[in-house]
């Protein structure tokens, strides 16, 4: 049985990570609709270090016992699943 102090430690290990999936969806939509398109070489920069940063925090909690893998798992499918839905929009409005 978890105490309920782990269980706290837990969720907020979840929401830190989810508040940084969060912030990166925003700075690329912010990039896709003011500053470049998907096919700049910068906005692929910021992308693959942003998302390499989160992944390597949700290791970082999975190895600590704080998030579940497949939590961790489903936390950056889901941010990958939002990118594309941006990445399409953005390709369509060119």
């Amino acid at each position: 049985m978890l105490s309920e102090v782990t269980v706290s430690h837990r969720e907020k290990a979840y929401a830190l990570l989810k508040a940084d999936a969060d912030k990166i969806l925003k700075l690329i939509e912010v990039q896709i609709e003011n500053l470049m398109t998907p096919q700049c070489p910068l906005y692929e920069e910021v992308l693959d270090t942003q998302m390499f940063g989160l992944s390597r925090e949700i290791d970082f909690a999975v190895r600590l016992n704080l998030i579940g893998e497949n939590e961790g798992k489903a936390l950056l499918e889901n941010l990958e699943r939002q990118l594309n839905i941006l990445h399409e929009a953005a390709q369509k409005s060119v």
